[in-house]
Protein backbone atom coordinates (compact mmCIF):
# COMPACT_ATOMS: atom_id res chain seq x y z
CA UNK A 1 0.00 0.00 0.00
CA UNK A 2 1.48 3.86 -1.05
CA UNK A 3 1.05 6.34 1.84
CA UNK A 4 -0.68 9.27 0.99
CA UNK A 5 -1.40 11.07 4.17
CA UNK A 6 1.05 11.59 6.84
CA UNK A 7 2.51 13.89 9.19
CA UNK A 8 5.73 13.93 11.31
CA UNK A 9 4.78 14.74 15.38
CA UNK A 10 7.32 16.05 17.55
CA UNK A 11 6.06 15.62 21.10
CA UNK A 12 7.65 16.49 24.43
CA UNK A 13 7.46 14.41 27.57
CA UNK A 14 7.01 15.90 31.34
CA UNK A 15 10.52 15.64 32.90
CA UNK A 16 11.20 11.66 33.53
CA UNK A 17 8.59 10.54 31.36
CA UNK A 18 9.76 10.03 27.79
CA UNK A 19 10.01 6.36 28.32
CA UNK A 20 6.19 5.75 29.30
CA UNK A 21 5.37 8.04 26.14
CA UNK A 22 7.81 5.64 24.01
CA UNK A 23 5.81 2.17 25.58
CA UNK A 24 2.78 3.92 24.87
CA UNK A 25 3.28 4.87 20.94
CA UNK A 26 5.36 1.54 20.08
CA UNK A 27 1.86 -0.02 21.35
CA UNK A 28 -0.75 2.08 19.89
CA UNK A 29 -3.34 0.54 17.43
CA UNK A 30 -2.77 2.25 15.04
CA UNK A 31 0.06 -0.40 14.36
CA UNK A 32 -2.18 -2.99 13.21
CA UNK A 33 -4.54 -1.09 11.09
CA UNK A 34 -4.33 -1.74 7.46
CA UNK A 35 -4.51 1.99 6.32
CA UNK A 36 -1.52 2.53 8.27
CA UNK A 37 1.33 1.77 6.48
CA UNK A 38 4.41 3.90 8.41
CA UNK A 39 4.52 4.30 11.87
CA UNK A 40 7.57 5.10 13.36
CA UNK A 41 8.76 6.14 17.10
CA UNK A 42 11.85 7.71 17.31
CA UNK A 43 13.78 9.97 20.54
CA UNK A 44 16.25 12.58 20.72
CA UNK A 45 19.46 12.07 22.04
CA UNK A 46 19.51 14.84 23.37
CA UNK A 47 16.73 14.77 25.30
CA UNK A 48 15.36 11.97 26.38
CA UNK A 49 11.98 13.32 27.03
CA UNK A 50 11.70 14.63 23.27
CA UNK A 51 9.61 11.81 21.16
CA UNK A 52 9.16 12.05 17.52
CA UNK A 53 6.24 10.00 15.37
CA UNK A 54 6.67 9.52 11.41
CA UNK A 55 2.66 8.41 10.31
CA UNK A 56 1.51 7.46 7.13
CA UNK A 57 -1.66 6.34 6.04
CA UNK A 58 -3.31 5.38 2.76
CA UNK A 59 -5.80 8.09 3.00
CA UNK A 60 -6.56 11.21 5.34
CA UNK A 61 -10.56 9.99 5.60
CA UNK A 62 -8.52 6.84 6.74
CA UNK A 63 -6.86 8.63 9.28
CA UNK A 64 -9.43 10.83 10.30
CA UNK A 65 -12.19 7.34 10.62
CA UNK A 66 -9.27 5.68 12.66
CA UNK A 67 -9.10 8.22 14.98
CA UNK A 68 -12.37 8.71 15.64
CA UNK A 69 -12.69 5.19 17.41
CA UNK A 70 -12.72 4.13 20.64
CA UNK A 71 -8.81 2.56 20.78
CA UNK A 72 -7.65 5.87 19.20
CA UNK A 73 -9.22 7.92 21.45
CA UNK A 74 -8.57 6.13 24.52
CA UNK A 75 -4.61 6.54 23.17
CA UNK A 76 -4.92 10.11 23.13
CA UNK A 77 -6.46 10.26 26.40
CA UNK A 78 -3.75 8.26 28.09
CA UNK A 79 -1.12 10.10 25.95
CA UNK A 80 -2.57 13.78 27.56
CA UNK A 81 -1.10 13.66 31.11
CA UNK A 82 2.35 12.58 30.00
CA UNK A 83 2.68 15.59 27.69
CA UNK A 84 4.18 18.97 28.98
CA UNK A 85 3.27 20.93 26.02
CA UNK A 86 0.96 20.97 22.65
CA UNK A 87 2.54 18.86 20.42
CA UNK A 88 4.03 20.03 17.18
CA UNK A 89 3.02 18.43 13.74
CA UNK A 90 4.94 18.69 10.17
CA UNK A 91 2.92 17.83 7.45
CA UNK A 92 4.89 14.79 5.30
CA UNK A 93 3.76 12.25 3.01
CA UNK A 94 6.21 9.29 3.65
CA UNK A 95 7.66 8.00 0.01
CA UNK A 96 10.27 5.56 0.67
CA UNK A 97 13.43 4.36 2.65
CA UNK A 98 14.33 1.41 5.08
CA UNK A 99 13.84 0.73 8.59
CA UNK A 100 15.31 -2.41 10.09
CA UNK A 101 14.38 -2.42 14.37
Amino acid sequence: MTANHGFHATMTARPGKGDELVELLLNAPSLSHDDCVVFLVGRSTADPDTVHVTEGWTSEQAHRAFFATGPAQALVAALQPLLAGESRYTDEVPVGGKATF
